[in-house]
C-alpha cells in the first residue's frame, strides 16, 4: 500500500522561508521524494513554475484564520490524483472512495453500474470536468481503511485556503 503523509500548507515559502499571511497568493506543488510525496508551498514572488518532477500543483490564497470554510483542491488536481490511484491495484478501495467524492462534487457523473465477467461490480462514471469515462470496481474499504483513506484525502486534497484560478 502506498501511504502518503502530506501536511497542510506550511504557511511558509519553501524557497525563501518567508511566512505567508492571510490574503497572500501562493502555489502548492506535490513532488516525489523517494517513496514519499511531499507538499511544498511557494509565495507568488518566489514561484518559477512547478519543478520538472512534480505530480501536480495549484494556486491558492491564504485564508483569514477567522474563517472556518474548508475547500477542496481544484477539480483537475482531484482527477489527477484519482487517475494515479487507478494505476495501483492496491489502491482500489481508495479509488472507489475518491470516485464517490467526485460524484458528490459533480466532477464526474455516475452513469450506470455493471457486473463484469469476473463477477466484480463496477461504477461507470463519465467525466464532467474533463473528458473520460471510468469503470471503477466497487471495493468497500474496512472501517480501519476508511479512516486511513479519509486522513490521506484530507492531507492531500483539502485545504483551509481558497483555491484561485491558475
Amino acid at each position: 500500500m502506498i501511504d502518503f503523509d502530506i501536511q497542510r500548507c506550511t504557511k511558509k515559502c519553501h524557497a525563501t522561508e518567508r511566512e505567508l499571511r492571510p490574503g497572500d497568493v501562493y502555489f502548492s506543488v506535490l513532488v516525489p521524494e523517494g517513496a514519499e510525496v511531499v507538499r511544498q508551498d511557494y509565495s507568488k514572488e518566489a514561484w518559477e513554475g512547478p519543478p520538472e518532477n512534480s505530480i501536480c500543483w495549484w494556486k491558492a490564497t491564504i485564508a483569514d484564520p477567522q474563517s472556518t470554510k474548508v475547500s477542496w483542491a481544484p477539480h483537475d488536481i482531484m482527477l489527477d490524483y484519482f487517475e494515479r490511484l487507478l494505476q495501483d491495484p492496491k489502491q482500489q478501495d481508495a479509488a472507489y472512495v475518491v470516485a464517490l467524492l467526485m460524484v458528490r462534487r459533480k466532477i464526474v457523473r455516475m452513469e450506470d453500474t455493471e457486473k463484469g465477467e469476473d463477477g466484480v461490480e463496477r461504477l461507470v462514471l463519465v467525466g464532467l470536468k474533463r473528458e473520460g469515462n471510468y469503470k471503477i470496481p466497487v471495493v468497500e474499504p474496512t472501517a480501519q481503511r476508511i479512516a486511513e483513506i479519509q486522513n490521506e484525502l484530507t492531507s492531500l486534497l483539502q485545504t483551509d485556503d481558497e483555491p484561485t484560478d491558475q
